[in-house]
């Protein structure tokens, strides 16, 4: 377990990731969503990030199901606010429009007031059968950075304080925003998404730097950018659209200095982002038990340092980037 920058909280380099469980894009069954949880816990995996968006609650919901017979000290949950539920009853349709494939029982509004938030941790709460939120992060503060750093944030360290959360953060898929929450506010981690990955490093330019002098940790997301860096083949998607051509000629390109050295591009994908002193864990969207393990072996699988020097001569790191074996 690592410390999540300056809390108390400490997390596992592998984190579950719950949108899946929360029937992205397609539906998983009750069943399959607690196996998928079963097996990370089984692989070792401690940290569980979830969200009311991922399924209209439905993920907090079965999350919260699947980690009830576990010791509650053994694990660690993060949710997120930014978006309260709204009921729509008897509304016709699903949610697929906004990527679940979950009944359209509520509608999501932007709420970043204090008011907001702390409704919108209460519901969490009752959804996973918690008294208490190990991390929470405001949840994509993109075009609402006003009310998120003035309202939402005072919220959150309200809560930090009275015990209701451990920690709080924010989560974003850009690292301009986050690095001015660094600055500005006191949180203790922020969730980066496909901005440190083998093709995207752009979170090393502000961001990274600042959360190690802050002592802020950084749990990294999409670090396979989508699928790209998964399984880079035409029609692959990067940032969830399909990857331009050049883009997926590079993915290939890392993908075949990766196999000279035996090792699966995956591999490389989910180490890489440890060479930063500030990274204290990796996150992988799972929604099934074979995905679970499969996360697990992959990131246990040996990365040597040759590979990284010869991505580097190759022009397909930058060299001035720190790689997990200059990290030790």
């Amino acid at each position: 377990m690592t410390p999540l920058g300056h809390s108390a909280v400490q997390v596992t380099e592998l984190a579950f990731g719950a949108a899946g469980i929360g029937n992205l894009f397609t539906a998983v069954s009750d069943a399959e969503a607690e196996q998928a949880v079963h097996a990370a816990w089984d692989a070792g995996v401690r940290y569980f990030d979830t969200a009311p968006h991922y399924g209209l609650g439905l993920s907090e919901r079965r999350l919260g199901a699947a980690l009830r017979s576990r010791p509650r000290n053994e694990y660690v949950v993060s949710t997120k606010v930014g978006r309260v539920l709204e009921p729509t009853p008897g509304a016709p349709g699903d949610d697929l429009a906004n990527g679940f494939a979950v009944p359209a029982t509520h509608r999501r509004r932007w709420d970043f007031s204090a008011r907001g938030v702390r409704r919108s941790i209460e519901e969490s709460l009752e959804r996973l059968g918690l008294d208490r939120i190990d991390i929470v992060y405001l949840h994509d503060p993109d075009d609402h950075a006003g009310s998120a750093l003035d309202q939402a944030y005072p919220e959150l360290a309200r809560m930090r304080q009275e015990g209701t959360v451990g920690a709080i953060g924010v989560g974003m898929n850009q690292a301009e925003l986050l690095a001015r929450f660094v600055r500005e506010t006191d949180i203790d981690a922020v969730l980066l998404a496909g901005r440190y990955t083998l093709l995207d490093q752009s979170g090393l330019t502000e961001l990274l730097p600042l959360a190690a002098e802050r002592g802020v940790g950084v749990v990294v997301g999409g670090a396979f950018n989508s699928g790209l860096l998964a399984d880079p083949k035409p029609g692959a998607t990067f940032d969830y659209t399909t990857a331009p051509v050049e883009l997926l000629d590079r993915a290939l390109r890392l993908k075949s200095v990766c196999e000279r050295h035996g090792v699966p591009l995956r591999a490389a994908a989910l180490r890489f982002p440890f060479g930063h002193p500030a990274v204290a864990s990796v996150l992988v969207g799972t929604r099934s038990a074979a995905e679970a393990r499969d996360a697990a072996a992959v990131l246990a699988h040996p990365v040597p340092d040759a590979l990284w020097a010869e991505l580097m001569e190759r022009g397909l790191l930058p060299a001035d980037v720190p790689t997990p074996g200059e990290a030790g």
